[in-house]
C-alpha cells in the first residue's frame, strides 16, 4: 500500500481559487494550441496534457519564482502552471526569434528561468537527473529553494529514475519527484509496461516517503505536495508523489489513441476535473459563476494576446543556424580574469 499522508494541509479560498486560475489558463492554452494547428497556423509536434491540469496547478501554488521545475515534452501545463508568460512561450511554439529559445527549440524546448521554468527535456526521465543537479546546487548555496522533477508513469521503469531518487535520498536532496500517472506510457497501457500496482510503492527502496495522490483532486494533490515541499526545505529530503489521472488525448497531437477503450476516455472525460473544482468552487462560496466567468474570459485574452504576439514576431535568422551550440568564444584576458 502506499503511505499515509498525515497532518494534511488545506488550501484557505483565496489559494483554492489560484489553483483554479492556473487550471483554466492550462485549459485554454492547451485548447488554443490544438485549435491553431488544426488551423494551419503553425507546424509543431504537440503533446496535449488536457486532463491533467489540477496537478501542477496544485503544487505551483506552493512554490516560489526561484523555486525550479524541470518537465518533459508533456509539460506545456507545468509550465504555464508556474505563470510563465505566455508570449515568449507562445513565440517559442511558433518559432519565432522573440520566443524563450530564439524559436531555435520549439514546444518541446522551453525554458523561462525567470519564473523558475529551468527545463524541457525531451529524453523521458531525464528531468530527474537534472532536478538533482539544481537540488544539489540549493544545497551547496544554503538556500531554501526546492525542486520539482515531472515526469510520466513510462519514466518510472528507465534506469535515470531509479538513479535519481537513490542519490536525491542518499543526499538528501530538496527535490520533490512527480510523477503524473495518466495511465499511458505513450502508446503502453500502464498494466503492460509497470511491475508494480503503484509506482509510489517504488520510493520504499530509496528510503523516502512515497504517496499515490488523487491527481484529479486539486485539495488532495495541494495536501501532498504541501508535506513533500515543507520536507525539502527543512533538509529532510526528497518525496515522491504519483499523482493519478487520465489523459484526454492521445500521445502527440493526430493521433488516433486506439489503445484506449471508448468507454474509460468517455468516463475520465465525464469526470473532468476543471468543471468539477469550479462547481466545488461556487457551492462553497469562494467565488460566484459570473466571477469565474470573467476569470476564464481574461485568460482568454492573455492567451488570443499572446498567440498574436508570437505571430507578428519574425523567425530566426539564417545566422543563428550554428549559434547556441558552443560556447561564444572569450578573449583570453576575460577568461583567466
Amino acid at each position: 500500500m502506499s503511505q499515509t499522508l498525515e497532518n494534511r494541509a488545506s488550501p484557505d479560498a483565496k489559494t483554492q481559487l489560484d489553483i483554479y486560475r492556473r487550471m483554466i489558463r492550462i485549459e485554454r492554452n492547451d485548447d488554443a494550441t490544438r485549435t491553431q494547428i488544426r488551423r494551419g497556423r503553425i507546424t509543431a509536434p504537440y503533446y496535449s496534457a488536457r486532463g491533467q491540469e489540477c496537478i501542477p496547478s496544485s503544487i505551483s501554488v506552493l512554490l516560489n519564482d526561484d523555486d525550479k521545475i524541470c518537465t518533459i515534452y508533456r509539460g506545456i501545463h507545468d509550465m504555464v502552471a508556474k505563470d510563465m508568460p505566455l508570449r515568449p512561450l507562445w513565440a517559442e511554439i511558433c518559432g519565432r526569434v522573440d520566443g524563450t529559445c530564439k524559436g531555435k527549440g520549439g514546444p518541446m524546448h522551453l525554458t523561462h528561468p525567470e519564473t523558475g521554468v529551468m527545463v524541457t527535456t525531451g529524453i523521458v526521465g531525464s528531468s530527474m537527473p537534472i532536478a538533482n543537479g539544481f537540488g544539489w546546487a540549493a544545497l551547496l548555496d544554503g538556500t531554501k529553494q526546492v525542486t520539482v522533477a515531472y515526469f510520466g508513469d513510462g519514466a518510472s521503469n528507465i534506469g535515470a529514475f531509479h538513479e535519481a531518487l537513490n542519490l536525491a535520498s542518499v543526499w538528501k536532496l530538496p527535490v520533490i519527484f512527480v510523477c503524473q500517472n495518466n495511465g499511458f506510457a505513450e502508446h503502453t497501457r500502464y498494466e503492460n509496461g509497470t511491475s508494480v500496482d503503484q509506482i509510489s510503492k517504488r520510493a520504499i527502496g530509496y528510503g523516502m516517503p512515497g504517496y499515490t495522490v488523487d491527481g484529479n483532486d486539486p485539495l488532495d494533490v495541494y495536501a501532498h505536495a504541501h508535506a513533500a515541499i515543507e520536507r525539502a526545505r527543512a533538509g529532510e529530503g526528497p518525496t515522491l508523489l504519483e499523482c493519478k489521472t487520465f489523459r484526454f488525448m492521445g500521445h502527440v497531437f493526430g493521433d488516433n489513441d486506439a489503445y484506449m477503450t471508448k468507454e474509460e476516455k468517455a468516463a475520465a472525460m465525464a469526470d473532468d476535473p476543471l468543471p468539477k473544482f469550479r462547481q466545488k468552487l461556487i457551492d462553497d462560496g469562494v467565488a460566484t459563476a459570473a466571477e469565474l466567468d470573467a476569470l476564464t474570459a481574461r485568460i482568454e485574452e492573455e492567451v488570443n494576446d499572446a498567440i498574436e504576439f508570437a505571430m507578428a514576431c519574425e523567425y530566426p535568422s539564417d545566422d543563428e543556424l550554428r549559434r547556441d551550440v558552443f560556447a561564444e568564444e572569450i578573449p583570453a584576458k576575460e577568461m583567466w580574469a
